[in-house]
């Protein structure tokens, strides 16, 4: 039987548990013999004290153990790779790298969450697609994987329920911001899903949770040594969240800058991460290609076009009609015009997003509804010059009122200034 209070009261102390002992904890609240209260007090006091290396392992590993597992690469006999992003605005990375990887010969499966707040979710995204089933069996997800190359799915509930018992009990006790907890959650959950090679995108910025450099590479070299202790092959990127990335903030509009992305048509900056996150999976994968190598084969399936005929297949094969034409739009759309002649000094990240939530595009609780047409487009980034009445961005709107309120709210969120603010890369740093 788990004593909680004699470990609650040692962590609290700044003692070290040994792994069986998270174990027992973790294990017994996932079973419910364990009260919130008492583990909402332990995690105050790892919020206060931390845990180390192989504590945090301790915890990974057991909230795998609270559930199913998946061995994706045994049951269809490929390396299969997969990517995460700790989450932003405008991030639909995951949809482009996809197919991309998938029409290079390399099989992708991933399990995706939804949106909370100012940061959207790949689920919403795809379920802006009339038909798109996100809800696959644990063998229908596996089949689709082996057969078409490419499957992108929503977490199964057997997949670690200790962790999202205890992200529901962090969120409202605020115990969310540690490293140790954020990195076992993440982790967790890869590792669970079963894929053998993981690229995990770290953002860093005004957007993002990491708000730091420094905070974000302790999250990522905490979350590469996790990788390493269960046999996975990881690559960390730290990227900028600064500004919204690429033009689309909301689902339907995300989707088409991803049709435009897979056609060589994207921003450059949303193009420049997606082809970076390519290269690494492609070198993680049987190819036997280094970066490099990995990288000119993704730019080689966007130009040829297999990557939009793997984007496709793989939405067909998920009940959805691949056709643009098929997506949502609003029915207001607002141009957002500069006041002044200047170059864009900032665009904050948060302020666009919480302006795309309110107009629909995200939820503020989980029960929320979505409106997957309406949302932001940021046509002018950072750097760029604009003149007095030009467009800054385009607000795609449910009605007139939203639209009016949006627009304040984007204007406010772009910084002119005299001068262009230095150039700053999409990729702040590799870690691998």
């Amino acid at each position: 039987m788990v004593h909680a209070a004699d470990l609650i009261r040692r962590k609290r102390d700044g003692e070290r548990l040994a792994a069986d002992e998270i174990a027992e904890l973790v294990l017994a609240y996932a079973r419910g013999d364990v009260p919130d209260y008492q583990m909402a007090a332990f995690c105050m006091a790892v919020f206060f004290r931390g845990l180390d290396g192989a504590e945090t392992f301790a915890l990974t590993d057991a909230m795998i153990r609270s559930g199913e597992t998946i061995d994706v690469g045994a049951s269809i006999g490929r390396k299969v790779v997969d990517k995460h992003s700790t989450g932003g605005v405008g991030d639909k990375t995951s949809l482009a790298v996809g197919p991309i990887v998938a029409a290079c010969g390399v099989p992708f499966g991933k399990m995706s969450g939804r949106g909370l707040g100012h940061t959207g979710g790949t689920l919403d995204k795809l379920e802006s697609i009339p038909g798109f089933r996100v809800e696959l069996t644990t063998d229908e997800f596996l089949r689709q994987v082996r057969d078409v190359g490419l499957a992108i799915i929503g977490q199964s509930t057997n997949l670690v329920p200790a962790d999202k018992l205890l992200y529901g009990l962090r969120d409202v006790t605020a115990t969310v911001d540690n490293v140790s907890l954020i990195a076992a959650s993440i982790m967790s959950k890869k590792i669970a899903a079963g894929a053998d090679a993981i690229v995990l995108d770290v953002k860093v910025g005004d957007g993002a949770f990491m708000k730091t450099i420094d905070g974000a590479r302790e999250l990522a070299w905490t979350m590469l040594e996790l990788g390493r202790h269960a046999g996975r092959e990881v690559a960390c990127v730290l990227t900028d969240m600064d500004q919204p990335l690429g033009h689309a903030v909301g689902n339907a509009l995300e989707i088409r800058e991803t049709l435009a992305t897979l056609q060589g048509e994207g921003p450059p900056d949303f193009t420049e991460l997606v082809l970076s996150a390519c290269a690494h999976l492609l070198a993680f994968s049987d190819l036997e290609l280094d970066e490099q190598q990995g990288r000119e084969r993704a730019a080689a399936a966007v130009q040829d076009g297999s990557a939009l005929a793997m984007y496709e297949r793989w939405i067909a094969a998920q009940g959805g009609d691949p056709a643009e034409s098929a997506l949502p739009s609003a029915p207001v759309v607002r141009a957002v015009a500069a006041a002044g002649d200047g170059f864009v000094r900032a665009i904050g990240a948060v302020s666009v997003g919480m302006a795309a939530l309110r107009l629909g595009a995200g939820r503020r609780t989980k029960d929320d509804g979505i409106d997957h047409a309406v949302g932001v487009l940021c046509l002018k980034k950072r750097g760029d010059a604009v003149a007095e009445g030009e467009t800054l961005a385009e607000v795609h709107a449910a009605d007139e009122e939203g639209a009016a309120r949006a627009y304040s709210e984007v204007l406010v969120a772009y910084e002119l200034g005299d001068e262009a603010p230095p150039a700053r890369p999409i990729v702040l740093e590799t870690i691998a």
